[in-house]
């Protein structure tokens, strides 16, 4: 496969590789909180994961459901 295929550098060289792997990749998670805190296996963590080579600025929502 060319490299030449896919080019979109709006946003630096990494733009269009970036774009590809977050496709790829889970946008967003559910974790079920009990008696205000997070309920996770032992081995379990959450990571947030940036698909490109520079820095970028990133925002986190979070949405809250519950009584």
């Amino acid at each position: 496969m060319s490299k030449r295929r896919y080019i979109h550098r709006s946003e630096g060289l990494d733009d269009m590789p970036a774009h590809i792997r977050a496709a790829l990749s889970q946008t967003q998670l559910a974790i079920p909180v009990a008696s205000g805190r997070l309920v996770l296996g032992t081995w379990q963590g959450i990571y947030l994961f940036e698909h490109r080579r520079a820095p970028h600025r990133r925002e986190i929502v979070l949405h809250l459901l519950g009584e």
